[in-house]
């Protein structure tokens, strides 16, 4: 038996755009998970969404594994979270090891149980392996995927696709004349950071390279898609300046920043080295000044987190994307920080633990059998299932 479709969320975005403009609403908040290896990290994710519920998110997103390794599971979270839970599900679909059969089948599986809203990505490779190959009758990247949608399905499904602020990773490259061989605009969204010897090491995508990924975006935004969600970044200032930068391409479609919330100093210093993302000096020093300090880390990213959404607020975001990494405290203290929480009620057990390590490092017991806060669902060694590669090249929940 079909399932009543869901709104798309497009014309939730445009709902609570009018709302802010009229009743003075701070615009929307929306949850991004993965899922979890183990029944009992499905539980716990399951728990803790019949919690977070209460703080009214707009969607919530459901990662695609790393090589379309949890699609069925995937699926799954997506139909529960709507049928148990009466929340609005936004679910990635990446090319990867996904031929058009496959494809149609997930499609028309959503389709079977209402749901109307995809992040189309093209995916990260299969474990295990470093490349990207397309699937033999497949497609090779979003705006494929985006193409095929649209061609086959028309309107019925509402498209959202990745957008990187400081350029996608694979084009982020070292610059050996450093930062005064900069433009002014890769200044802004350039990395500083120092290698093992204390050598500084700049970082930075290219002018050239950017331009090539606005081209792109705006490509996959000319194909259909209705929003575009953005990659994890850390400086307000390159929301800004990549909101102009679609702006003046006449990509007019809402972008929603894409949050990472600082959970752990460990797990901070692995994700934005692996995303290869900008960190402001100031945010570098405060991290170093309580790296042993996990409590004082915490409660440092909740303060940041709400700072740092209160200036993307008055950038003009539409809403706020979080990619909980499946954790609660951290994104629940921002929200409530900017008086989003609603009727939200913390569990009763509250375990702090190096969470965000555990995604990144391999360990013998899964984290999602451990409790509520301490991991429930990360898995360990996959980090790019978490903060998913967006398009052909993105390497959060958010190609």
């Amino acid at each position: 038996m079909s399932s009543e479709p869901d709104t798309k969320i497009i014309d939730l975005i445009q709902a609570s755009a009018k709302e802010a403009l009229t009743e003075g609403g701070a615009g929307f908040q929306s949850l991004e998970f993965f899922p979890p290896r183990t029944d009992t990290g499905v539980m716990n994710l399951m728990d803790r969404l019949g919690r977070m519920k209460a703080t009214k998110p707009l969607f919530v997103d459901f990662t695609w594994g790393a090589g379309g390794s949890t699609a069925d599971l995937t699926l799954d979270l997506t139909t529960r979270t709507k049928k148990e839970h009466g929340l609005v599900p936004n679910m990635h679909l990446t090319c990867t090891n996904m031929p058009v059969d496959k494809i149609d089948h997930a499609l028309a599986q959503c389709k079977e149980h209402g749901i109307r809203n995809i992040v189309a990505l093209r995916g990260d490779p299969p474990t295990g392996s470093d490349t990207w190959e397309a699937a033999e009758g497949g497609f090779t990247c979003a705006l494929d995927l985006v193409k095929y949608i649209r061609k086959n399905h028309g309107d019925y499904f509402g498209i959202s696709v990745a957008g990187y602020p400081e350029g996608h990773p694979n084009r982020i490259k070292e610059v050996p004349g450093g930062v005064e061989s900069l433009s002014e605009a890769e200044k802004g969204r350039c990395k500083i950071s120092q290698d093992a010897e204390g050598k500084e090491v700049v970082t930075v995508c290219s002018d050239a390279d950017f331009e090539i990924e606005m081209n792109y975006i705006k490509e996959k935004v000319d194909a259909g898609a209705d929003f575009i969600i953005t990659q994890m970044f850390f400086d307000p200032a390159v929301y800004a300046s990549y909101i102009k930068a679609c702006r003046d391409r006449g990509i007019e479609v809402p972008v929603v920043p894409g949050l990472m919330c600082i959970n752990a100093y460990g797990g901070f210093k692995k994700m934005t080295g692996f995303c290869l993302t900008r960190v402001p000096p100031e945010l570098m020093a405060k991290m170093e000044e309580m790296k042993e300090d996990e409590k004082a880390v915490k409660a440092f990213g909740v303060d940041y987190g709400e700072k740092m959404c209160n200036a993307l607020l008055a950038a003009g975001a539409p809403g706020l994307h979080f990619y909980t990494l499946n954790l609660e405290k951290v994104t629940v203290g921002i929200l409530d920080r900017l008086n989003l929480l609603a009727d939200y009620k913390m569990a009763e057990r509250e375990e702090d633990t190096a969470q965000m390590i555990g995604m990144i490092k391999s360990s013998k017991k899964s984290p999602e059998e451990s409790g509520p806060e301490n991991g429930a669902g990360v898995t360990p060694a996959a980090p790019s299932s978490l903060v998913q590669t967006r398009d052909e090249e993105r390497v959060l929940t958010p190609a």
